[in-house]
């Protein structure tokens, strides 16, 4: 287990060593960082939102971007299986996102795209 920090979150990484896959936590205090986009080829993701929310982005290249959101409020997994690229933006600082991801880290395996790439627009109006 180990501990990461940037300027995009605080992040617990590899929480139980033992599991096949890896168990991370990243707690998010900055809601203008959009951390996007990367995928996987092998590598499964479930995501769920422990407090806070997340505007999370999924696309592909043949269907571009869509959008799903994750809520303390609307507790829920988040499956993103291989091929789909992803990343998120949390809505409220202090948001905290909880993932398991079926295989430990693999530079290999994850594929980077920068921001924008989908054309999307990552803005959330206000309701």
């Amino acid at each position: 287990m180990f501990y990461n920090e940037d300027d995009r979150a605080q992040r617990l990484i590899d929480g139980f060593e033992f599991l096949p896959g890896q168990v991370n936590v990243s707690y998010v205090n900055n809601t203008s960082h959009i951390v996007a986009w990367h995928k996987h080829n092998l590598q499964t993701d479930y995501w769920v939102c422990i407090k806070g929310s997340f505007k999370v982005g999924l696309a592909t290249v043949e269907n571009g971007c869509e959008f799903e959101y994750l809520s303390d409020k609307n507790p829920r997994v988040l499956e993103i299986t291989p091929g789909i690229y992803h990343g998120y933006k949390a809505l409220e600082p202090g948001s905290i996102l909880m993932y398991y991801v079926t295989r430990k880290y693999d530079i290999e395996d994850e594929i980077r795209r920068p921001v924008g790439h989908f054309g999307e627009i990552w803005d959330t109006e206000n309701k």
